[in-house]
């Protein structure tokens, strides 16, 4: 049976969520670091959607043409309540005499699933969770179920079969009474995200994670998952490459390059190292300074004009304005943040220039790129170790600004980016203002220990000003979820006002 037509029903509240759903729709809250209705996409990338949206369906709207890369009609059911909201007009854009698939935007179907082959009527009945609706032996019961649950998963022959299907209310209901009869379409190993409590059960994975790791004993080997993680798997395989031979300790042991395979860091990342003494943070700070003035000493480079450009201003704007129309607020001149007023990037573009230009160095260095506390980790032994170079800066390899280095430990340092990386953060969008409050790696004691190692080479002024460009860059980078990029948005204006 081909099915080529996909109709989501994505248009309810999704209060179950909780404060998950504070500032966008169900649909949009990611699942494994995918929003739920792009696992639908992905597995199915040459379908034709008809997304129905109705809460917060200007963000869904939104989302899906900054993001979407599949061929999709929208379609909003302003207010009709239940799930029968906004069928009817999804269902004119199902071709005549053709089947379709209707799904629940919750749903996330299993690798192994696949569509039914003979022509009927199908019901997806779960077999691993439980439903508030049941179907057995062909009769509907408002009754909870494990093994016999009513899915929200059906595949029709024709859109004739339901083409009186009321404006508003519930689906299954109306099936009940109409008394229609199904073929069972067993839904195993397909997880339903409608609760917090099942999403809750997740594991809180990084924004953008680009590898998947095999742990074999004491070795890891990491694995790109998509394009975008190969291109930085050569940059790292590179990177590494580069410090052989120059007695550079502080990275793991590598022992083969295709795929990287490299030692397991007995230890934990430094972001994990809350509640140590404050002598221990300074002597853990003073030597990840050490290590990476001893890598920028290895090499240099004369630093390109348009490459520092471009690594501050091009990529920043260029991320800013594909979600141009998607961030509350990001067409007024000034946003009220945390209560503070703080101007809007859009209308200071040259005078961000003309500040970030000014602090163009004479030289640049070989650079780790992306030294966050998320990518350094303590030895048991307290030694630190450098993971997950970038290996680029702007559109040069290998060197760079050495202020890019120092910018990207203060990001952990002072502006907690680790913590926002897994999600720990609270956002609120309201009608005239932005509440956001990002949990503490609880290092910002170590800033003026940060200055006075580093005095000479950066000034807070500077790192301030980085800081906050930083934080725009990421709003695109961190795509896959609506609140990570608002939030990145608006802690970039925070930054932002104190830098201007």
């Amino acid at each position: 049976m081909k099915v080529n037509t996909i109709i989501v029903q994505a248009g309810g509240k999704g209060s179950r969520m909780l404060e998950l759903t504070r500032n966008k729709p169900k649909a949009l809250v990611p699942v494994n670091n995918l929003p739920m209705i792009f696992h639908l996409f992905r597995k199915y990338p040459e379908s034709r959607y008809i997304v129905i949206g109705d809460y917060k369906a200007d963000v869904l709207e939104k989302y899906l043409a900054a993001f979407a890369e599949v061929d999709y009609t929208f379609v909003n059911a302003k207010g009709a309540k239940g799930t029968c909201g906004g069928l009817q007009e999804a269902l004119a854009h199902v071709p005549e005499k053709t089947p379709f698939m209707l799904i629940w935007c919750d749903l996330v179907l299993p690798q192994e699933y696949e569509m039914p082959a003979e022509d009927a009527d199908y019901i997806g009945i779960s077999k691993d969770f439980p439903c508030r609706w049941k179907y057995e032996d062909g009769v509907f019961a408002e009754e909870r179920s494990s093994e016999h649950g009513v899915a929200g998963h059906f595949i029709f022959r024709d859109k004739e079969s339901i083409a009186d299907v009321p404006a508003e209310g519930e689906f299954v209901r109306w099936l009940q009474g109409k008394g229609m009869t199904f073929t069972e379409w067993p839904l195993y190993k397909t997880h339903e995200y409608g609760l917090y409590s099942e999403w809750e059960k997740l594991p809180r994975e990084r924004c953008r994670p680009f590898n998947r790791m095999e742990i074999d004993g004491d070795r890891i080997t990491k694995i790109p998952v998509d394009a975008q993680g190969e291109g930085l798997a050569r940059r790292e395989v590179a990177w590494y490459r580069r410090l052989q031979g120059h007695h550079f300790e502080n990275i793991p042991k590598i022992y083969g390059y295709e795929p990287l395979s490299m030692e397991r860091i007995d230890g934990k990342n430094i972001y994990e190292y809350t509640d140590i003494p404050a002598e221990q943070k300074k002597e853990i700070l003073r030597q990840v300074i050490a290590c990476l003035r001893q890598i920028q000493a290895i090499e240099g480079a004369p630093a390109d004009r348009d490459s520092y450009y471009d690594a501050y201003i091009g990529k920043t704007f260029k991320r800013l304005e594909k979600v141009y129309d998607l961030v509350p607020f990001a067409k007024d001149p000034v946003v009220t943040v945390n209560g503070k007023a703080c101007r809007n990037v859009f209308f200071h573009r040259k005078e961000l220039e003309e500040k970030t230009m000014a602090y163009l160095p004479k030289e640049f260095r070989l650079i780790h790129g992306d030294c966050t506390f998320s990518n350094m980790m303590l030895r048991s032994d307290g030694t630190p170790v450098m993971i997950d170079p970038r290996g680029y800066f702007g559109t040069t390899e290998f060197f760079g600004d050495p202020a890019y280095d120092w910018v990207k430990v203060y990001y952990s340092l002072v502006g907690n980016y680790d913590q926002f990386n897994l999600k720990r953060f609270h956002l609120e969008i309201g009608e005239k203002d932005v509440r956001l409050e990002i949990a503490s790696n609880r290092w910002e004691e170590m800033e003026d220990e940060f200055f006075r190692l580093l005095s000479g080479d950066v000034t807070r002024e500077q790192m301030r000003l980085l800081l906050a460009i930083i934080w725009l860059s990421l709003t695109t980078y961190a795509w896959e979820d609506y609140d990570s990029i608002c939030g990145a948005f608006y802690n970039g204006l925070l930054y932002l006002e104190e830098a201007l």
